[in-house]
């Protein structure tokens, strides 16, 4: 394509499979000829070159000069039968490093360049194997956290979104037509045309139920950032193990034991969660742990849901009314009580937790689903957005369609109500990428893996 910094005619080659020692890798190849070129290293060349599409092949890659390289499978695809609609062969081979390291450098003094972040999936689109949407949902299926958001990034892929934004470009296009039918005989004897204000509320509506949903996206795609706070020994590293169910944190009575926050993913109801044990605030001459408060209070100032620990043993003491106080406005915030295990009689206003007993560990994780946009609202088989730049686009359309309706009750004249409805398409266009340019085509697939 014209302008992107590099050729996508040209023969290139990747390592799909994460750079690590394994049983197998794949490296993949794309690009005019690229069977042909693959099969000069091949030990049964004439089976590449007869190949069919889809169809494996057993041998030995070899230098130039005759050297064995490694014993492989290559899998030949023909234009425009190929993930990437181009003539593709795909080499499963060992997954030993400087085995790989031999074979893409034979390949690459093979006329073969190493593939750009996310060429092959670009190249995909550009032929026409996948709109924008679904390219973009390819990097989201690798980069998924959890099952569900997995689940939602499947469902992009298969072209939920796409075939809901082609759906109102239908119903906008025929209010096209209408208004073209009038503008073409405007001087003629034919009736005024009605705009179907229904059609326009239609998908005006279902427009605005897709841009909601990035809300939903946005948290299964990137997660929720969850801070443990509170005073040394409040509990803050047993109660970030019960949520891992494994010893991550170091539990001590000693005080001021956890010198920097420590991190890890976890699953609330298939969300992902990013939880962050936090060092013990209090007043202290020691450096290091000035350092590391200082650090957590950074990290309680940046997350989403702030776990404030009160010691349930010593009970709420001023350091902790300091706190709260400071927080009393602070939407993020869920008060919890620790060692409910060691509190035979405890208020019942309160929530009470015990990382040894698991007592009050349900009604913890139900407080937590309250704080998390979202919630449960996306499941598979619902169309799901978790891409700003399409969020920002059907924003574009949506106050496009709103332009035309007070077009239309201000009688503005028709041409420039035609404009708005121009400029709604255009918006849809740019997400499934029938409407785009170079920059944010290259912009997007730059952050895909290299062999994508």
């Amino acid at each position: 394509m014209r302008d992107l910094p590099y050729d996508t005619d040209d023969l290139i080659c990747a390592l799909a499979t994460p750079w690590s020692a394994s049983a197998l890798a794949v490296i993949r190849t794309s690009g005019k000829g690229s069977v042909e070129a693959v099969s000069r290293f091949f030990s049964r060349p004439k089976a590449l070159l007869e190949a069919t599409g889809n169809t494996v092949h057993h041998g030995n890659l070899q230098t130039s000069t005759g050297i064995v390289l490694d014993e492989v499978v290559i899998t030949v695809f023909r234009a425009p039968a190929s993930s990437t609609g181009q003539e593709t062969a795909e080499i499963s081979c060992h997954g030993s490093l400087p085995g790989l390291r031999r074979i893409l450098g034979t390949l690459t003094e093979g006329g073969f360049r190493p593939a750009n972040p996310g060429e092959f999936t670009l190249r995909a689109f550009l032929n026409g194997k996948l709109d924008l949407t679904r390219a973009e949902a390819v990097q989201e299926v690798v980069m998924a956290k959890t099952e569900r958001a997995q689940a939602l990034a499947l469902d992009r892929l298969s072209g939920s979104i796409c075939q809901r934004i082609n759906t109102a470009k239908s119903k906008i296009l025929d209010l096209v037509a209408l208004m073209n039918i009038q503008l073409d005989y405007a001087e003629d004897d034919v009736a005024t045309v009605k705009i179907p204000f229904e059609t326009l509320d239609e998908v005006e509506r279902e427009l605005k139920v897709l841009s909601a949903s990035y809300r939903t996206g946005k948290i299964y795609q990137e997660g929720v950032k969850v801070a443990l706070a509170g005073q040394t020994n409040a509990g803050k590293s047993s109660l970030f193990n019960l949520f891992l169910k494994e010893d991550r944190s170091i539990v001590s009575d000693e005080h001021g034991t956890t010198r920097d926050w420590l991190e890890a993913w976890v699953s609330l109801e298939g969300v992902p969660v990013r939880l962050i044990d936090t060092a013990g605030l209090r007043e202290t001459s020691n450096k290091v742990e000035q350092e590391g408060i200082r650090r957590s209070r950074e990290m309680i100032d940046g997350c989403d849901v702030l776990l404030y620990l009160v010691d349930g043993v010593q009970g709420i003491d001023k350091n902790d009314r300091d706190f709260l106080v400071g927080h009393a406005e602070d939407a993020r915030l869920i008060v919890v009580h620790t060692k409910a295990d060691l509190v035979p009689i405890r208020a019942a206003q309160w929530l009470w937790v015990s990382a040894t007993t698991g007592v009050g560990f349900s009604q913890l994780e139900a407080a937590l689903k309250q704080k998390v946009p979202g919630m449960g609202e996306g499941s598979a088989g619902t169309a799901v957005i978790d891409s700003l730049r399409q969020k920002q686009l059907l924003d574009r359309a949506i106050g496009a369609l709103e332009q035309v309706r007070q077009g239309v009750q201000l009688s503005v004249p028709l041409d420039m109500i035609a404009l708005d409805l121009k400029d709604a398409l255009d918006a849809l266009g740019e997400i499934t990428g029938e409407v785009t340019t170079t920059d944010v085509l290259d912009r997007m697939f730059s952050s895909f893996c290299v062999g994508k």
